[in-house]
């Protein structure tokens, strides 16, 4: 490992403290608000089609991801290094299932994110100058490279060079694209309702008349949709390492940046369902276009796009301010090779890490698709989720004299609420997608043998 550059500061944190509460906030709002507002609503009208249903699904993910952020809060404040997950799962349960948690974000969490966030950014970039994303540019045998691959490659490259040179350079080009993205999105909002006119096809007591009856599985399959819509919310812990002043800045942060977003969806929700009938909305699969053209004509599909096509390359960059930090913080145990725990002595970056999720990203976006991308991101971080919100019970008995500078409000039913809600997620998810939930909780559990042999390895080479 590398000799530490600057001192190890009292949480024994070894990467430099940079990030003031306003650059966690948007590192926090930023990696959450992707495509998802702009695409989402559709499929989730399509299960939910009665409008106080629908927008109570939206309330109700509100609500879950409330929860995680405050009970996170607890967690990173009392644990404010880098690594978020893994930290709190180490300190709950032990270093096997930190490890299993970083095998998940190296073989199915991560590249799964980068892939299906890289193609969203690069097909919106593409549709925005007139080209279509799905246009071959390149065929290996049986494998076919589209455009939005190749683009969406090209943008986690950038991304990871920007990263490589320090998470200041990083700060600055995510504070960018999320005062874009929200400033896009809260306009989108107000033009709506101060410039739109209600819709002439919605029933006459307006848009709370359209009612129908809604199951409860189609209501928990919307659910999905919603929770990674709202993703994002717990990446700010993964730089806790680097954050000023962290047992203040941590809490406020998370609370703020996942309020912020709450608001901004539920705004976002209301004037679309001011604006179009949500029997309509369902065959919308870009909602926030229609509803821009309603506003300011034609163009607004175009305004749109563009605002996706950032919006999504904001996300990106997020997300790779973040994981690379779980990496380091792994190495720094022994639980992955030394190197990636080096830190370059003029950005302090960790710059290996950097490198293994650069390479990784473009490797996944450009051999799978976008749906299955997705799908292993969410099978492969959920359960983590609830892994760390499940240690603050642990924690409480465990180590009852830990310093907690903030302490979850609500406990216990809050963190509770929160584990409902993530085995409901995990449920719906066995129950629709049997053989790829199987197939990447296999690849998870294989990190067991991997866990196993890597500390016998090391116990042989460290003996006298």
């Amino acid at each position: 490992m590398s000799a530490p550059l600057i001192p190890a500061d009292r949480w024994g944190e070894r990467l430099t403290r940079r990030l003031g509460l306003w650059s966690a906030v948007a590192v926090l709002v930023g990696s959450t608000i992707g495509s998802g507002i702009f695409r989402t609503p559709a499929s989730v009208a399509q299960r939910i089609d009665d409008v106080p249903l629908f927008l109570l699904a939206w309330v109700v993910g509100a609500v879950v991801v409330l929860c995680g952020a405050l009970t996170y809060s607890e967690l990173a404040a009392a644990f404010p290094r880098s690594g978020g997950v893994y930290v709190f799962v180490r300190e709950s349960f032990g270093k096997l299932p930190a490890f299993l948690f970083t095998w998940a974000e190296l073989w199915v969490i991560r590249p799964g994110a980068y892939g299906a966030i890289g193609i969203t950014a690069s097909a919106y970039t593409l549709r925005t100058l007139g080209l279509d994303p799905a246009t071959i540019v390149a065929s290996l045998g049986p494998l076919e490279i589209r455009a939005e691959q190749l683009l969406g490659a090209g943008y986690i490259l950038l991304v990871g060079t920007v990263n490589y040179f320090g998470i200041h350079r990083g700060a600055i080009l995510q504070n960018l694209s999320t005062v874009f993205k929200v400033g896009a999105l809260a306009l989108l909002v107000v033009l709506g309702f101060a410039l739109g006119s209600r819709s002439a096809a919605l029933p006459e007591g307006g848009i709370f008349a359209q009612r129908a009856v809604v199951g409860l599985s189609p209501f928990l399959l919307a659910m999905v949709a919603i929770l990674w819509a709202y993703d994002g919310w717990a990446d700010l812990a993964f730089v806790g390492g680097e954050v000023r002043d962290p047992q203040r800045n941590l809490p406020r942060a998370l609370l703020l940046g996942t309020a912020t977003v709450v608001v901004l969806y539920l705004g976002a929700n209301l004037v679309y369902l001011f604006l179009i009938p949500i029997q309509q909305m369902k065959q919308a699969e870009l909602v926030a276009a229609d509803v821009a053209q309603l506003v300011i004509g034609p163009a607004g599909v175009v305004v749109v796009s563009a605002a996706i096509a950032v919006s999504t390359f904001g996300t990106l960059n997020g997300s790779m301010m973040t994981a690379p930090r779980i990496f380091f913080a792994a190495a720094e145990d022994g639980l992955l090779p030394s190197v990636i725990a080096r830190v370059d002595p003029r950005t302090h970056s960790p710059t290996a890490a950097v490198v293994l999720m650069t390479v990784m990203g473009i490797i996944f976006i450009l051999v799978r698709t976008f749906t299955a991308l997705a799908d292993q991101f969410i099978i492969g971080i959920w359960p983590f989720y609830a892994l760390a919100v499940a240690g603050v019970f642990v924690l409480r008995r465990k180590r009852p004299d830990l310093e907690r500078p903030y302490r979850t409000w609500g406990y216990p039913a809050v963190p509770i609420v929160f584990l409902v809600a993530a085995l409901f997620l995990l449920g719906n998810y066995l129950v629709r997608e049997t053989a790829s939930f199987a197939f990447d909780i296999g690849i998870i559990l294989s990190g067991v043998p991997v866990y196993l042999w890597w500390v016998s390895r090391r116990e042989v080479v460290t003996k006298p």
